[in-house]
C-alpha cells in the first residue's frame, strides 16, 4: 500500500508558497511522488493542509533525503509563521 504525509502550516504569504511549490514542479520535482493536493483550511486563518501521496513508506524517505528536498523544505519553513507540523501515514485501506 502506499504512504500519505501531510503537511499542516500556517502562512501569511500564501501567494510567495504557491510560487515556491510551482518553481518546484518547473524543476520537475519530487519525482517519487503519486500525488498532491493543496488546500486552504476554511476552520484556521492562514491555516493550510498538504497532502503528500507516496508509493511507498520507502520512496517517501528517499525523496525526504533529497538535496532539492531538503532545500525546498527550508525555504518553505522559511515562509511559514509556525514551524509546519508532519503527519506520517502508512495506508491500510483505499476505495479510491
Amino acid at each position: 500500500m502506499s504512504f500519505i504525509q501531510i503537511i499542516e502550516y500556517e502562512t501569511d504569504k500564501p501567494e510567495a508558497m504557491q510560487a515556491l511549490s510551482d518553481e518546484m514542479e518547473d524543476a520537475g520535482m519530487p519525482t517519487r511522488i503519486t500525488r498532491v493536493a493543496a488546500t486552504k483550511n476554511l476552520d484556521k486563518p492562514n491555516g493550510y493542509v498538504t497532502i503528500v501521496e507516496f508509493p511507498s513508506y520507502e520512496e517517501a524517505m528517499e525523496n525526504s533525503k533529497s538535496p532539492d528536498t531538503q532545500e525546498y523544505a527550508s525555504r518553505m519553513a522559511a515562509l511559514c509563521t509556525s514551524p509546519p507540523r508532519f503527519t506520517n501515514l502508512d495506508v491500510i485501506r483505499d476505495l479510491s
